[in-house]
């Protein structure tokens, strides 16, 4: 009994701490960037498949070229009539020998096979099942539906295919895939019969591969087969641990990635980056990480696709709503409130990973909801920032898909957004408040004087040792009772003494009156070295502990005695901070920027710009000495040089601005004037020395302007040119304006005579049919072809013509009467011109007289012949032929 009590407690303790595990996970995945843990019930790949308009063609090219065998299941989501049912199952199986079956209730996927959603049902991934839903919202987004639900369950074993289709369904859908670790697919706008659909994905830039149909079923089977698809999820861990094994490798990786987009990796989440790269190794069919490493090298589109696999996250409008409804009622009002009170009224946040700007904008509607009409009275600022140039861009379109529907509500959307083609763009007063700009918070100086900062689930991405960096940054940023939001699986650690905790539930702080770091502690780090990703110290090691001392020693000199300077390029964009440069620049009111004549303090200005130019110009060391700064009713004597820097293996220069306080010399002459030795010649020295400083810097202040004065008159002259050419412009396209109107006027009037004209073909018309109906004579009227063009019912009898027999040759009928050569009489007439008349008989003995006469036109022409037949027998009808003999020879014809 003992042994078999064993295995009935162990699996308890066994699930209970894979469910903490799995829970530590997929907890960030449910409220942002962090979708990348599948849960472990899923037994197969999966392949999510969604169209619209098109779609179906487009799956079915997809499963024609599809193998019967790849291991995975397909789950087809095809906007549907919610009314009506559906075949798409039964024709979806005409183009593939897998078994393709429509979901019902709870299904549990099998590879190879493929499953169909129902109409007017959205299907999910849950618990290992595909499981269907009652679809509530009034926009239809159940692509997006499955997708999230996709990611979150299958995570990086999860594939999205948008395929044709009108709006933008799935765009959202597939971002949380690629989030998750999972591989993405769209369909060529060029081969899509509807291509909004599958534009909205491409232009969101969560796609990795852009395909028609039939090729992308070649490189799902390619894919089928690699590890990173194919592995048990309970062996996902022990592959990364692996991976992480070979630190050579992965160091060549992220030095690539440091060379070219400026970004060290190696203190980032160990377990993140390489689920990244193990993912990209996926895409191009690489197993091993040597080999990728060495694709990386000489590949720059790769490394860029790299690194912006490392930044994706996934956020959405108002993300946990909660928070926002406490921001609004509680967190809010109390800055506001403490704003009115300050002489300069300005509140400013600041979102850190921003991602692609909806945080940013949720909180930008929350604060002008809260500030009501008093937006006037106080200037708001948001800053947004991120690592990726490419997100940033999107953020600052601020356009986004239908799909937003479901986070924001309609009186938002109709007041802060404006719908267009579909899509959702961020209204002008939102944006105006909005300043979008990259940055890396680990390296980067942080924004100063700030009330809010939200940085939700970015930390879990970041080592320990990039939160020790991060936590101060944000207390010295933020004013005295500032407030911090970290993420629900986010805390500022050890720095509590900074903090104060004041909702647990949302995570959101404040600032505490300690003493934070200095801003010499915001430095930038390191260069990555390749040997620094992975290696761990151990404790007790000398030479480590040495080598620590040593560092921290050459920081506080360097910090102490070594001047501020900082790097900037030939746009005067501040590249790097050096030292404590407080004494030289500032943050001025206003947008963010990094400029550096910008940055630095009014009486610098033109000496700095002047120095810089010189530098630039000649491409050697420039330098001005004893600047005057004034700093809190202290005046400073500064010398600044600025020295060009050659980038190593590229031809881009840089240029190091030194900016040397020349405190020695300050004291020394204020000694000397104490103590009366001072003479009036090294005044008159001084002032002949700031004299003729002054004079180079308006020299070079006049060169300047008259060079941007040339600039200008060819600028304005182009811009009188361009206007001479508009003006001629638009005078012919006023020309071509009343030419049309005219046209139109004569248009208008054709028209109306056309009209009329046809009320009096149609009264003619009229008039013709009844005279020759009520004419009891037989004429028949032929065209040149000696086609029937028209006969009197009367002639219907005698040449046994049918209403049908319009527009058939003559000689095809069997008419009542004798006339044996009645095609020759009537090409006699029309050649001739002359009237023909002939006594005929018909098959009962009856005499008719005959008369062909020329079919003339209005202008005399003729355009074939008129036959007539008179009876000539007395007391008889002109119809001459019994109705039933004709009946029976009619229908013998026929």
């Amino acid at each position: 009994m003992a042994v078999k009590r064993k295995p009935k407690r162990a699996p308890p303790r066994l699930r209970a701490k894979s469910s903490r595990k799995e829970s530590a996970r997929s907890k960030p995945a449910n409220q942002t960037t962090r979708a990348g843990a599948p849960k472990k019930n899923s037994n197969c790949p999966i392949v999510g498949i969604g169209g619209s308009a098109g779609g179906f063609e487009a799956a079915m090219q997809l499963l024609r070229h599809l193998p019967p065998k790849t291991g995975m299941a397909f789950v087809i989501v095809q906007h549907l009539d919610p009314h009506h049912g559906s075949r798409l199952a039964n024709l979806l199986s005409k183009a593939t020998s897998m078994p393709v079956t429509e979901i019902a209730g709870t299904t549990t996927p099998k590879p190879n096979s493929v499953y169909v959603q129902p109409p007017n049902k959205c299907v999910i991934a849950k618990n290992g099942k595909l499981t269907l839903v009652r679809r509530t919202e009034r926009l239809n987004i159940a692509i997006d539906h499955f997708f999230e639900s996709l990611a979150e369950e299958h995570g990086s074993r999860a594939i999205g295919i948008v395929l044709s289709g009108t709006g933008s369904d799935g765009t959202a859908g597939l971002r949380a895939i690629k989030a998750a670790g999972g591989l993405t697919f769209a369909q060529t706008e060029e081969s899509a019969k509807f291509d909004a659909m599958p534009r909205s994905a491409i232009r969101s830039g969560f796609v990795d591969l852009v395909l028609p149909p039939d090729a992308m079923a070649h490189e799902i089977q390619r894919i089928a087969d690699h590890p990173y698809i194919r592995r048990p999820l309970a062996d996902a861990e022990q592959v990364e641990k692996d991976l992480y094994r070979q630190t050579d490798d992965l160091g060549r990786i992220f030095l690539s990635l440091k060379k070219q987009m400026g970004v060290d990796f190696s203190a980032y989440k160990q377990s993140t980056l390489i689920r990244r790269v193990n993912r990209r190794m996926a895409l191009h069919r690489i197993e091993k990480l040597s080999q990728y490493a060495r694709y990386l090298r000489n590949n720059k589109k790769e490394i860029e696709a790299l690194f912006d696999d490392l930044l994706i996250n996934v956020t959405r409008f108002f993300r946990d709503e909660a928070l926002f409804r406490v921001l609004k009622k509680r967190f809010l009002p109390a800055l506001l409130k403490n704003k009115k009170k300050e002489r300069q009224r300005e509140l400013r946040v600041w979102v850190p990973g921003c991602a692609s700007g909806e945080e940013v904008y949720s909180l930008a509607i929350c604060i002008l909801e809260v500030l009501g009409n008093e937006l006037s009275k106080i200037r708001v600022q948001i800053f947004g920032t991120d690592l990726s140039e490419s997100v940033i861009e999107h953020a600052r379109a601020g356009i986004y898909p239908s799909a937003i529907e479901k986070d924001v509500s309609k009186a938002r959307l109709n007041r802060f957004f404006v719908k267009r083609d579909g899509f959702y763009q961020i209204h002008r007063n939102v944006r105006d408040i909005c300043t979008f700009a990259r940055q890396n918070i680990t390296a980067d100086p942080p924004f100063s004087r700030l009330d809010l900062i939200s940085c939700r689930n970015v930390l879990i991405y970041l080592s320990p040792e990039l939160h020790k960096r991060c936590i101060p940054q944000f207390h010295y940023a933020l004013n005295l009772g500032g407030y911090l939001i970290l993420g629900p699986a986010e805390s500022v650690g050890l720095y509590d003494e900074l903090f104060k905790l004041v909702d647990k539930k949302n995570k959101i702080y404040t600032k505490e009156a300690k003493t934070g770091p200095r801003a010499t502690d915001f430095i930038p780090q390191r260069a990555l070295e390749p040997s620094r990703f992975g290696t761990t110290a151990r404790a007790g090691t000398g030479a480590n502990f040495n080598a620590d001392i040593l560092k921290m020693a050459d920081r506080i000199i360097l910090s102490t005695y070594a001047p501020a300077a900082v790097v900037i390029d030939h746009n005067f964009l501040v590249q790097q901070f050096r030292g404590r440069t407080d004494l030289f620049l500032e943050h001025s009111p206003g947008p963010a920027t990094l400029n550096l004549i910008q940055l630095a303090r009014p009486n610098l200005v033109p000496d700095l710009r002047a120095i810089i130019r010189r530098a630039i110009k000649t491409d050697k060391p420039a330098r001005a000495d004893r600047l005057k700064v004034t700093l809190r009713g202290k005046n400073y004597e500064i010398n600044i040089q600025v020295v060009p820097v050659k980038v190593p293996g590229t031809d881009k220069s840089l240029f190091l601005v030194i900016f040397d306080e020349t405190t020695s010399g300050n004291k020394r002459e204020r000694l000397l004037r104490v103590l009366g030795k001072a003479s009036a010649q090294n005044e008159v020295t001084d002032l002949r020395r700031e004299l003729a400083a002054s004079k180079d810097s308006l020299q070079t202040i006049i060169e300047e302007h008259e060079a941007t004065n040339e600039e200008l008159k060819a600028a304005n002259e182009e811009i009188e040119s361009s206007n001479e050419e508009l003006q001629s412009t638009n005078e012919e396209l006023e020309t071509a304006k009343e030419e049309l109107q005219s046209t139109n006027e004569e248009l208008t009037t054709l028209n109306e005579e056309l009209s009329n004209r046809n009320l009096e073909m149609m009264q003619l018309t009229n008039e013709l049919n009844n005279l020759l109906a009520s004419t009891q004579m037989p004429i028949v009227m032929v065209d040149n072809a000696l086609t029937v063009r028209r006969a009197t019912p009367a002639a219907r009898n005698a040449f046994n013509i049918l209403p049908t027999d319009i527009g058939r040759p003559l000689s095809e009928l069997r008419p009542n009467i004798n006339v044996s050569d009645l095609e020759n009489i009537l090409r006699e007439v029309i050649e001739t011109l002359e009237t023909r008349e002939r006594k005929v008989t018909d098959k009962e003995g009856c005499h008719y007289s005959l008369r062909v006469r020329p079919y003339r036109t209005a202008d005399d022409k003729i355009d074939g012949a008129v036959i007539t037949v008179v009876d000539i027998d007395g007391g008889r009808e002109s119809d001459g032929v019994k109705t039933g003999r004709r009946t029976k020879d009619a229908s013998s014809r026929q």
